[in-house]
């Protein structure tokens, strides 16, 4: 290596300690002082050269030949003199986060909406106005394909809405048993319009990659289902039960670290000092930029955010659909558990998000789902019986309301949050345990006859 290589010619290995750090510096034998102050200084970002000086707390001057005052290889050194300047100002998270503008996203989610709610009206239309409806949504989905302008990344977030919209009001089918298969379609052609999307413009890669992979899957679940002859509540629980564990999964893949801010790999050496001298190539020091940072930050934050509003669009769609269609007796308790326990681990999925947006999206779909099963689970119930469970939940949410005031107050600990993820652990279990009751499989084997 570089470094043996030095040490063997002669040169010197020195260890500079100082108020900005301590630096490993190899320099020839005959280097004068001002040479390692130089290097100390380069190294730490220092204004000036510091002064130098031995344990002994001897003063070398700039002009001292180091084998003069007797510096060897191995020696350590005290720099005295200026500290390192002041690091920059740090920027906000949210300016990491790419604040593109608010209006304009609003624009954009709302121009999605009419697109869903236009698909919605062109399937249950007919003749002309049909034609007309997906004409325009047709066309809303070639604009993502034009990669100018400033709003470019919102127009191609929106085109595979407008493209899923256009596919849907085409193969529509009131039968209930084709729904699924209908948004199977609908979904994959939102992901191909959305890769067509990314290979002409890179800038919205996140937002549009989180289409890719949930249009896929979602017409691989429907399109499997409906090959294998399965009922439509099949596709709905595996959808919903895949919302839920996509909620805790896509952080641990969102923040994506180059290697090569984790590992030096060019100190990996065999000897001590090879592996502590620095480099001699064209990165002397292992230093984040700080636009690296903010780089890494915004492109996970982006894909959180993608993919919260993927989990939200599926649990909302997936919940209510599972409990309409899952009408046998059995299959209909083990719906209600699917639903209730999977909005349950939505909530508490959420309280782990420190970026409001997905936090707040995860919320919003763990409060529809939990809704939509308490009104599913109390609806056969008596009109008293409700009443009173409707006082056990206001005397609970007071209890919660001083909880959270305490929390707030300081009453943190790891108890608190070991305990929160036992019970995000516990719903999710009971979620993916109940799919088999509520996609039939239980129902199915009890009625052949099987017996244990």
């Amino acid at each position: 290596m570089a470094g043996e290589s030095a040490l063997t010619l002669g040169a010197l290995a020195l260890t500079v300690h100082g108020p900005s750090g301590i630096v490993d510096i190899v320099v020839p034998a005959d280097a004068q002082a001002v040479d390692v102050a130089r290097e100390y200084a380069a190294a730490c970002r220092l204004p000036e050269e510091p002064v130098l000086r031995t344990r002994r707390g001897e003063t070398l001057a700039p002009t001292d030949t180091l084998a003069a005052r007797g510096v060897v290889s191995g020696s350590v050194l005290a720099a005295d003199g200026p500290v390192a300047l002041a690091p920059r100002p740090r920027r906000r998270l949210a300016v990491a986060v790419e604040r593109a503008g608010g209006l304009s996203a609003l624009v954009a989610g709302v121009a999605a909406a009419l697109a869903l709610y236009a698909g919605w009206a062109g399937a249950h239309a007919d003749g002309l106005r049909q034609q007309l409806l997906v004409v325009l949504l047709a066309l809303g989905a070639a604009t993502g394909l034009v990669p100018t302008g400033a709003y470019a990344p919102r127009r191609a977030v929106v085109a595979p809405a407008f493209a899923g919209a256009a596919a849907f009001a085409l193969v529509w089918s009131p039968e209930p048993e084709r729904l699924p298969t209908v948004i199977g379609v609908a979904a994959l052609v939102a992901a191909v319009v959305a890769a067509a999307v990314r290979a002409v413009d890179t800038r919205a890669e996140e937002a549009l990659r989180v289409w890719i992979i949930t249009g896929a899957s979602v017409f691989v679940v429907t399109a499997a289902c409906a090959l294998l002859g399965f009922a439509p509540q099949v596709a709905w629980a595996l959808l919903l039960v895949a919302a839920v564990l996509a909620a805790r999964l896509v952080p641990s893949y969102a923040v994506d670290v180059p290697d090569s801010y984790l590992i030096d790999l060019e100190r990996l050496a065999v000897t001590a000092w090879s592996a502590r001298v620095r480099p001699a190539g064209r990165r002397q020091r292992t230093i984040v930029p700080l636009a690296a940072v903010s780089e890494v930050a915004g492109r996970g934050a982006r894909t959180l955010a993608a993919a919260a509003w993927a989990v939200l669009a599926l649990a909302v769609v997936a919940a209510p659909l599972l409990l309409a269609t899952a009408t046998r007796p059995i299959d209909r308790v083990g719906a209600r558990v699917v639903v209730l326990a999977g909005g349950a681990a939505l909530l508490l999925a959420a309280r782990s998000y420190r970026y409001w947006l997905p936090r707040g999206l995860l919320r919003i779909a763990g409060i529809v789902v939990t809704v939509a099963g308490l009104v599913a689970a109390l609806r056969p119930l008596d009109d008293g019986l409700v009443v009173a469970l409707g006082l056990v939940a206001v005397v609970l949410g007071v209890v919660l309301v001083a909880v959270a005031i305490a929390t707030g107050r300081g009453w943190r600990s790891v108890w608190w949050a070991a305990r929160a993820d036992l019970a995000e652990a516990l719903a999710g279990a009971t979620a993916v345990g109940a799919l088999v009751v509520a996609a039939g499989i239980f129902r199915h084997l009890w009625e052949s006859g099987l017996s244990v």
